[in-house]
């Protein structure tokens, strides 16, 4: 009996001696985390990665993702009007695609997206928005640096000035000079849906020509296959920092303004090949009508 009672009691000291190791790490434990704790929230301490341009992370944008179309069928397709727009990013209403102008952290503008994807390979740049030429990156990087030959003043040992023409090429400029855009883009209605829906196909962007006052294409791009990378990328709001849109947005939405500049015809012509000022305008007005007539009328009882 005596030596049962030994055992019970050895038994029950070992207990308590992994009960009280268990508390001690424990406690250990705790003590550690709440000094480092305390020496991260001391006032003036910063821990590498502490430094951000903002009072939080930004994660919305950046995991945002783009809303695919839904598969549609030939036969689903009842009618159909092909249409080119121009974006003018002189318009206020654009202004949010054009800026900034140069390259800054955190805000970013349409063309300076294209660049940056086309640049890395995520996005493939055509010579025309049927797709059929596409472009070497060499030849990307051509079409954005803008080269051109500076007369640069140096002193003589005398003090007297001398000019000399120094060839120098710059890729930033260029983002100030990109002031249309175009968008060719089908009107449908699905009968399937019973609903008139646009898709975007290409997008392209001009550069203003200051001495010739004309505007040349830099490249076309599939809107498709833009639009992961547009819903990643957050668009200035006037309104409120904090709500601010994504590109995908914006197009998504239609929030910009634009111009209807052709639609397609059996002479295959743009609008200002047969006419000008006010009647071009008045062409603009008339396909938008005919589209807003054909729902309209396809619903009056």
């Amino acid at each position: 009996m005596i030596r049962l009672r030994r055992i019970f009691f050895a038994g029950y000291l070992k207990s308590l001696k992994r009960r009280n190791m268990k508390k001690a790490i424990q406690i250990l434990i705790v003590a550690v985390f709440c000094a480092a704790f305390n020496v991260s929230a001391q006032p003036g301490v910063f821990q590498p990665g502490d430094y951000k341009d903002g009072i939080y992370d930004k994660e919305n944008a950046v995991n945002r993702r783009y809303i695919p179309y839904t598969h549609l069928r030939e036969g689903d397709v009842v009618w159909e009007k092909r249409v080119w727009r121009e974006l003018d990013m002189r318009e206020k209403q654009n202004h949010q695609l054009y800026y900034p102008i140069e390259v800054v952290t955190g805000r970013i503008s349409l063309f300076q997206l294209l660049s940056k994807y086309i640049l890395n390979g995520s996005i493939i740049a055509f010579g025309d928005d049927e797709f059929q030429e596409p472009y070497e990156l060499s030849v990307v990087k051509d079409k954005l640096k803008k080269c051109d030959s500076i007369q640069q003043s140096t002193f003589t040992a005398d003090g007297e000035e001398v000019f000399t023409s120094v060839f120098s090429c710059d890729s930033t400029s260029i983002f100030r000079e990109i002031y249309k855009y175009q968008l060719k883009e089908d009107w449908f209605f699905d009968k399937q849906k019973s609903v008139l829906e646009v898709r975007i196909l290409s997008l392209s962007a001009y550069q203003y020509i200051a001495d010739k006052e004309t505007y040349k294409d830099i490249f076309y791009v599939y809107f498709p296959a833009c639009r992961p990378y547009f819903a990643k990328h957050e668009v200035y709001n006037a309104k409120n920092d904090s709500e601010r849109r994504t590109f995908e947005d914006i197009f998504w939405k239609r929030q910009f303004s634009s111009t209807i500049i052709r639609e397609t015809n059996v002479y295959d012509r743009m609008f200002q090949e047969y006419s000008k000022g006010i009647d071009q305008l008045l062409e603009n007005d008339r396909v938008k009508n005919d589209i807003f007539r054909w729902e309209h009328d396809l619903w009056h009882f």
